[in-house]
């Protein structure tokens, strides 16, 4: 193809697709990408280094000053490179204006959501989705403006979410979605034999979640606390409670019933914790069953 790529990423997602595109013959002249210094400063999610990728294929990798690319030393390095296509996989940041003027052709970046674009544009989609109960996600490729998920779509594919899913098996589709698109259009790109649709519509926008937002409400049904135990486990931060002083991390769970009750049991109480180590908490409506967590939990305490 003779063109110069550039792949902006931090994640494991992204470095899965990167891997992927490489290995189909796509040829990525540079990487962008953080160091663990970097994206633990940042609280990178789901970090990963890209280093060995760039070693197997001996591929120069790039480490910006700042994550948000508007440092000088950041936008010369563009301005020196001169690259034609950017692809931007698990980069948790807008691409600034001066940077994509110095792209050739321009940038890819993906969103996704449960309705098409301009709806669901902004933070967190993954989560959203999952914590409001979403049976299905809609990812879309578009080409990258400065604003929020505003330029013109170049692909979108349906997939399900279904009760088995949490934010981890999510990422596992769109790394299938991105690595099946990006490697059909990206040739199509350069051959100029493509087609972009304009957003048309009134945006909708997520806001941005913090790892404070998952602390759980057990005066809230079974269903919603076990979403949104889901939409944030790792590499999220988590969801979580306390016991007096003590934070207690929730990894995994599942609804358990809502005919067994204990009735004389605060909503929060853990009303039986078995020889596994499982336990039962009594929410507002039914019983959630707790088998992954951090902390130290006993019957009768109370989780607020």
């Amino acid at each position: 193809m003779n063109k110069k790529i550039v792949v902006c990423g931090c994640t494991e997602f992204g470095y899965d697709v990167t891997n992927h595109l490489i290995s189909q013959g796509i040829q990525i002249s540079h990487i962008i990408s953080l160091n663990s210094e970097q994206a633990e400063k940042s609280k990178v999610s789901g970090y990963k280094s890209f280093e060995t990728l760039s070693i197997k294929y001996n591929i120069p990798i790039f480490y910006p000053k700042l994550y948000s690319l508007k440092d000088e030393s950041d936008l010369s390095f563009f301005q020196n490179e001169k690259f034609d296509l950017l692809l931007v996989c698990g980069w948790q940041r807008l691409i600034p204006e001066n940077v994509l003027e110095t792209l050739r052709i321009g940038g890819i970046g993906s969103h996704g959501s449960s309705e098409l674009l301009p709806k669901g544009r902004g933070r967190s989609p993954v989560n959203w989705s999952i914590i409001e109960g979403k049976k299905h996600f809609i990812l879309q490729l578009f080409l990258l403006t400065p604003g929020v998920d505003d330029g013109d779509i170049l692909y979108h594919q349906t997939f399900d979410i279904n009760e088995w899913d949490t934010c981890q098996t999510i990422y596992y589709k769109i790394s299938l979605v991105m690595k099946q698109s990006l490697s059909n259009l990206i040739p199509k790109i350069f051959l100029n034999d493509f087609s972009r649709i304009p957003q048309k519509g009134e945006p909708s926008f997520y806001p941005k979640r913090t790892p404070e937002d998952g602390k759980i409400s057990w005066n809230k049904t079974t269903f919603e606390i076990h979403n949104l135990i889901k939409a944030v486990t790792k590499p999220y931060p988590g969801a979580f409670s306390f016991i007096h002083k003590q934070k207690i991390m929730f990894w995994k769970a599942q609804p358990f019933d809502t005919k067994i009750d204990f009735l004389d049991a605060k909503i929060g109480q853990v009303v039986e914790k078995f020889s596994t180590g499982d336990f039962v908490v009594k929410c507002k409506v039914g019983l959630i069953l707790i088998t992954d967590y951090d902390g130290e939990v006993n019957t009768g305490d109370i989780l607020i």
